[in-house]
């Protein structure tokens, strides 16, 4: 199946792999919270346990390093894009309210981006990714 939209992540390369995953995992849950149409309906065993809903479609992880982030989020605002970002300080905060206190003190051109989700059109996320890597 072909969606209109896409969810695309992209991680800084040089972090540690625990970094990453967790980068990952608070971007998609942005993705999730800020747009509910890209959950799709709960899940359930053969034996009647109830999971929670996922993503109904793909996500795609891309790496870069930090001046390809700065460069994607430039390219992903300038199109209008839902754009989460995830930056350096977010790794010292041990709460929400931290967190968005953290990223509020700093001006756009300063971010110490370490990850980024967008979601949007298709054709407008695969020119905003265009030339990343997928994750490895």
């Amino acid at each position: 199946m072909r969606f209109d939209t896409k969810i695309g992540i992209v991680v800084r390369e040089d972090l540690a792999a625990w970094q990453k995953l967790n980068v990952t995992a608070f971007l998609a849950s942005a993705v999730a919270g800020g747009e509910p149409e890209t959950v799709g309906r709960p899940y359930e065993d053969g034996s009647g346990n109830e999971y929670l809903p996922m993503f109904r479609q793909p996500v795609l992880v891309y790496a870069t390093d930090g001046e390809g982030l700065a460069g994607v989020r430039e390219r992903a605002v300038a199109r209008g894009l839902r754009v989460a970002v995830y930056t350096e300080e977010l790794f010292k905060t041990g709460n929400d309210d931290d967190n968005r206190a953290a990223v509020r003190a700093v001006m756009e051109e300063d971010l110490r981006l370490v990850g980024l989700a967008l979601y949007g059109p298709r054709n407008a996320v695969d020119r905003t990714t265009k030339g990343l890597p997928l994750h490895p």
